[in-house]
């Protein structure tokens, strides 16, 4: 086990709009609010996503997958951390996902996210962890 403790700062409110790329959008937040390190949980809407994942029986269950799945028109419940990446001089997410595929309403994904487009809106709370 591996644990920290950690300095609660600022929780902000943040809404991102139809159309804008997900991504973009949190990098965007915590470079014009100095966030550097934090946890955001969000619930909301894509109309595009990629996941690490695959539709296909698994060889090597333990072993990490890095393969991609694109899934459209969905409703997520996602949760994840951001850390500061000094090299690149930026915040670094780690976020996952929950998605039910609207088109088949009983059908749903859970993953790691690796790009998303906003459809109608995706409502954010954003933690600040200071140390």
């Amino acid at each position: 086990m591996r644990a920290t403790e950690i300095t609660i700062g600022r929780k902000f409110a943040v809404a991102f709009d139809h159309g804008e790329d997900f991504f973009e959008a949190l990098a965007a937040f915590c470079r014009e609010s100095g966030i550097r390190a934090g946890y955001v949980t969000f619930i909301g809407g894509f109309s595009h996503a990629r996941l690490v994942g695959t539709c296909e029986p698994l060889k090597h269950p333990e072993r990490p997958l890095w393969e991609e799945i694109e899934v459209e028109t969905l409703e997520v419940l996602g949760s994840g951390t951001l850390a500061w990446d000094a090299e690149n001089d930026r915040v670094a997410p780690h976020i996952h996902v929950s998605a039910g595929l609207k088109a088949d309403s009983a059908d749903g994904r859970t993953s790691h996210l690796q790009g998303a487009t906003v459809q109608f809106v995706t409502e954010l709370v954003i933690e600040e962890w200071t140390s």
